[in-house]
């Protein structure tokens, strides 16, 4: 339409009005009212007609193109239905310099105008172009610095520990400006971190969330990924983590904070560390390895066995009756590991505050389990009365026979998850309360399992090591078990209850003492029993050792039998092997002569020929066949004493 047909065929300009106002403005007394009032006298002393006001009220002016009002705005302006939008001022359109440069460009197209009250713009004129350019470019420029100073107070406001926007965590709630947890969704994040320590997949997890009839916030099904972000999530042991990421852009990408941007500020906890630690470990390992979790076991404490310097413990193929650490050698026998472990239980069910510990964790379980029963209960009255509303609608004819199948076909499903899940619950409940044991009942049900380990099979055995153990860290001198059970359903216990007793939790670290090794050498008599021990302390092979030692595998293994002395010429080495000598200390000149001559690793002719004699002479001295003259003393004594050594 061209510009101003309507004024040249005698009819008014056709205007619209533009209104949006933020909730900050609104607070300084700013109101939509006064900038419509305003913008309507501008317009009647124009003589223009208001055609329209399109309301923006509490609308951020970061972008406002794909707002509703903003497009049904532009699609007036391209029937011809305005052309002219009035304004109080160029922020109030818009913030975003590229925003604001569209809508001119539009306008243009359109021979339209736009007119801003506070900066007297027109863009009809080549001048109002120039200028509105130049000052939607200092909107973007106060947007940003706004938009500074709002990041430099988000690590302040995290500090103080008051909310920066956005929804509380899953589990926890804002309540006069606190982090909270929140009644309805404790129960839930519990459960899902119970789940994960007994099945140890993230998708098995959401999938008994959802088979259960619990759902997100938004009323979303639960995803494998949605587990895992609240599985590592710190809040739910008491440590709420915030300023940790930014947004980049309008798609909501967003990149993770250097970690010294950080801040953490202390809530109230739903689940102990200990539970927290266990299943973010599970994921730490899972990740590094990007394996499936194995479901078999060869080994009766495979999975569990690890080093003090943090390696996995395995049976190896040279070494069949023992765990060994691949990174440093340090070993145990499966016979001392077992004896171990069987003490250590019997300690734990002999220890007065061990069984005062599970009897306090045994009430809490129980408390937590009713809580999510209660949990459960409200959601299904929630459901049900969704039910019945959308049902009413139905019959009052307010909603169609597809609306009404789209809204409760999906609550009726949740219904019966709901009533699948509740008597789960209710029966662990009754099953924990049934099984909560006095202190001389535990005490009867220790003894028990104790005596009878040994007539369990190996499966019974192992499923009793996977229900209790955390982890048994192998030291060098030390053994440290560590028990933690946690049953989340009846079929746990009911497999274990022949042979252990239901502990709703425990978790207890003990430490004993670790046997010597059999392999090492009782006494130290050869000089092969030195090497052997050496070796062994080390965590080597045979054939290591002899790399170090500049000798073959097999005789390192003829000197550790005792089959065979070590040469001459392999003492210094094994000297440095060993970090000492292992040759005996000299009582007599004789024997002085031959240890610093082994301790060189010299033959006889060799040494013979540094002192200046004959082979056969020294070799008389050595046995004490013929003494030493006058002349040969000095030269041994002056030999003796450039190694430190003084005659005798």
């Amino acid at each position: 339409m061209p510009k101003n047909v309507h004024e040249g065929n005698g009819l008014k300009k056709q205007v619209g009005i533009w209104i949006r106002v933020s909730t900050e403005d609104q607070a300084k007394g700013e109101s939509p009212e006064h900038h419509e009032k305003r913008a309507s006298y501008y317009a009647e002393s124009k003589g223009w007609d208001v055609k329209t006001v399109y309301h923006l009220e509490a609308v951020s002016g970061k972008t406002v193109f794909n707002h509703p009002e903003t497009q049904r705005m532009l699609s007036d302006v391209r029937k011809g239905t305005i052309t002219g939008l009035i304004f109080s001022k160029l922020a109030r359109l818009a913030r975003n310099t590229k925003e604001l440069l569209e809508f001119a460009e539009i306008f243009r197209e359109c021979n339209a105008d736009l007119i801003s009250l506070q900066e007297s713009i027109d863009t009809s004129s080549p001048a109002g172009r120039l200028l509105y350019t130049m000052i939607s470019a200092l909107a973007q420029w106060e947007r940003d610095e706004i938009a500074e100073r709002v990041a430099a107070s988000v690590p302040i406001r995290a500090k103080l520990g008051k909310p920066l926007g956005g929804a509380a965590p899953f589990g926890y709630q804002w309540k006069d400006k606190k982090l909270i947890p929140a009644p309805n969704e404790v129960p839930i994040r519990k459960q899902m971190y119970e789940l994960f320590l007994e099945h140890r997949r993230k998708k098995v997890v959401a999938r008994l969330l959802n088979e259960a009839g619990y759902r997100t916030r938004n009323n979303s099904k639960f995803s494998d990924t949605t587990v895992d972000r609240l599985l590592r999530d710190s809040t739910a042991k008491g440590l709420h983590r915030a300023n940790y990421s930014k947004t980049l852009d309008r798609k909501r990408h967003w990149e993770v904070k250097p970690e010294k941007d950080w801040v953490f500020t202390e809530v109230e906890p739903i689940i102990s560390p200990e539970l927290w630690q266990r299943c973010n470990h599970i994921l730490e390992e899972q990740g590094k390895s990007r394996k499936r979790v194995s479901r078999t076991a060869v080994q009766l404490f495979a999975g569990y066995a690890v080093c003090a310097c943090k390696g996995q413990m395995y049976v190896l193929s040279n070494y069949p009756n023992k765990y060994v650490c691949r990174k440093c050698r340090n070993k145990i026998t499966i016979s001392d590991l077992e004896e171990i472990y069987l003490e250590e239980l019997k300690g734990f069910f002999m220890s007065p505050e061990d069984i005062e510990k599970y009897l306090h964790g045994a009430e809490d379980t129980i408390k937590d389990k009713a809580e999510l029963m209660q949990a459960l209960e409200r959601e299904y009255q929630k459901i049900k009365k969704e039910m019945d509303e959308t049902y009413d609608l139905y019959m009052a004819k307010q909603i169609t026979k597809e609306g009404f199948g789209k809204r409760y076909l999906p609550l009726e499903e949740k219904e019966k998850q709901l009533e699948d899940e509740m008597p789960r619950v209710q029966a662990e409940i009754d099953f924990l309360k049934i099984n909560y044991l006095s202190s001389d009942e535990i005490l009867a049900e220790g003894k028990g399992l104790y005596g009878n380990w040994s007539r369990l099979e190996f499966a019974e055995k192992r499923k009793i090591i996977e229900n209790i153990t955390e982890s048994i860290v192998i030291g060098k001198d030390e053994v440290e078990v560590n028990l933690f059970y946690l049953p989340s359903t009846k079929k746990v216990a009911k497999e274990l209850q022949n042979h252990i007793l239901a502990l709703p939790f425990c978790h207890i670290r003990r430490t004993a003492q670790k046997p010597p090794d059999p392999a090492y050498p009782k006494s130290l008599t050869t000089i092969g029993d030195h090497v052997k021990k050496r070796r062994l302390d080390l965590g080597l092979f045979q054939k290591q050792a002899a790399a170090q030692i500049g000798a073959d595998e097999m005789t390192i293994c003829h000197w550790e039998l005792g089959l065979t002395e070590p040469e001459i010429r392999f003492i210094p080495k094994i000297i440095e092997f060993l970090g000492y000598n292992p040759l005996p200390e000299a009582q007599t000149l004789t024997e002085q002569i031959i240890h610093c001559r082994k301790t060189l690793g010299l033959s006889q002719a060799q040494l013979a020929r540094r002192l200046g004699v004959d082979p056969g002479t020294l070799a008389r001295w050595e046995t004490g066949n013929r003494g030493l003259g006058e002349k040969h003393l000095g030269v041994i004594q002056r030999w003796l004493e450039s190694f430190g050594v003084k005659m005798v």
